[in-house]
């Protein structure tokens, strides 16, 4: 018992620490407050990837994309400036008092009323998996939470917790409604209008139409650069066939990323197809050769033995095959439907040689070499193995989605002819 005194005296010292720090420091603005819950909110949203990837609940590319998407934002939360800190007032020193003198008083009270001493006896049995919360358990934890906010409306902390906590749990309408609430609370928060975006376009069935739209261009006035309002408005306007307002929206939204970030080529994989239907010309740093291929050109030998020698160079840097489509999954393809076949490294996503085509070329022969790179530094040809992938969007991007039909294969060696391709799965 008496260990159970010291333990528990020093979690009230800690709890009042907890508390009273922020009564007797310098007061930071609400954005500030927002991100530090924002961080324990990733934290969780982890934590939650990690178990449901082990429990065989998401896939391997599902999870990859999901983390991805979290440390995006995270990293975006990250790098915004804090604000300046307000000194603390006299109102914020006598809360402390009243708070320090009443933590104390109230957890002993409630512990004498509702605690369990014995729980402390060796004989004492523990309860089994008291670390794990079922389903049910933060279904209910969330409607306490919802229930509190009834009477607690400016908590925005609690706002920003109920709202993250729906989207997680794919509750869009839900986290729509608490995302409006956010957004008459903190006016002048870009994020939160382009997250508010987002969970209302999936509570339409991923429909930016109408009002999502309406709330990407709040986010933008609010901040020309916030990431996610720039890739739904490139998507949006590429959806109307506005290929130019997309490659627009896209090329803003690569600058923020920044010339190293492993996203940019997805995004410049996106601008590449909306330049193509747009019928501009490719990219410049798509289109450049690179120094070594332009030199092999030059030094190439002529005659047909040196013909016959530069077709097997060529050989060893490329992969043919065919795509074909499972018949099962022919009654769920239109003829106009786009098809996007592309290599990537066997250890990662990103593609690095893709070609596009449409469902009625199915079944297709693709060759995928250095000339289809996504990036002049990162080619087929510098890699060994690689996974072919072949993909029918519905929406006619290149970025995976529900509803998407793909097929791969196991790894194959740069230089492989004759590889073959079944499209047989829907994307869930």
């Amino acid at each position: 018992m008496t260990a159970f005194i010291i333990i528990a005296t020093l979690m009230v010292a800690a709890a009042l620490a907890w508390v009273l720090w922020p009564l007797l420091r310098p007061s930071s603005r609400a954005t500030v407050e927002r991100r530090l819950v924002n961080l324990t909110v990733y934290k969780d949203q982890f934590a939650d990837l990690d178990s449901d990837l082990a429990r065989g609940t998401l896939s391997r590319e599902q999870y990859d994309e999901a983390k991805s998407e979290l440390e995006r934002r995270m990293l975006d939360e990250s790098r915004a400036d804090p604000t300046a800190p307000i000194a603390a007032s006299a109102g914020g020193r006598r809360t402390a008092l009243v708070v320090g003198l009443a933590i104390p008083v109230i957890a002993g009270l409630l512990y004498w009323k509702l605690g369990a001493p014995d729980a402390f006896s060796p004989l004492a049995t523990p309860p089994e998996n008291q670390h794990q919360l079922s389903g049910e358990q933060i279904n209910e934890m969330t409607a306490k939470l919802a229930a509190r906010l009834e009477k607690e409306p400016d908590n925005v902390e609690g706002w920003v917790i109920l709202a993250r906590t729906y989207y997680t749990q794919r509750k869009f309408s839900e986290a729509a409604a608490a995302y409006d609430k956010l957004t008459t609370l903190l006016p002048n928060e870009a994020d939160l209008f382009a997250d508010y975006a987002d969970a209302l376009a999936m509570a339409q069935g991923r429909s930016l139409s109408g009002k999502p739209m309406e709330l990407v261009k709040k986010a933008l006035q609010i901040d020309p650069n916030q990431w996610k309002a720039l890739a739904m408005a490139g998507t949006e306007a590429f959806d109307r066939k506005d290929y130019k307002g997309a490659i627009e929206y896209w090329e803003r939204l690569k600058a923020t990323a920044g010339a190293d970030a492993p996203i940019g080529k997805q995004i410049q994989a996106s601008i590449d197809e909306a330049r193509q239907l747009a019928g501009l010309p490719p990219s410049q740093v798509a289109a450049a050769p690179s120094a070594a291929t332009a030199a092999a050109g030059r030094s190439a030998p002529a005659g047909p033995a040196a013909k016959g020698q530069a077709a097997v160079v060529t050989g060893a840097k490329n992969v043919s095959g065919t795509v074909t489509l499972s018949a099962s999954l022919a009654g769920q393809v239109k003829p106009t439907d786009a098809v996007f076949v592309f290599a990537r490294p066997t250890d990662g996503r990103m593609p690095i040689a893709l070609v596009r085509a449409q469902a009625k070329d199915l079944p297709l022969k693709f060759t995928l070499d250095d000339t289809q790179a996504m990036s002049p530094e990162v080619k087929i040809s510098g890699f060994e193995q690689v996974v072919i992938a072949a993909r029918v969007s519905k929406s006619g991007s290149a970025m995976p989605a529900k509803g998407d039909l793909e097929g791969l294969t196991p790894p194959v060696k740069v230089g492989s002819n004759g590889v073959s391709i079944t499209i047989d799965r829907v994307l869930p």
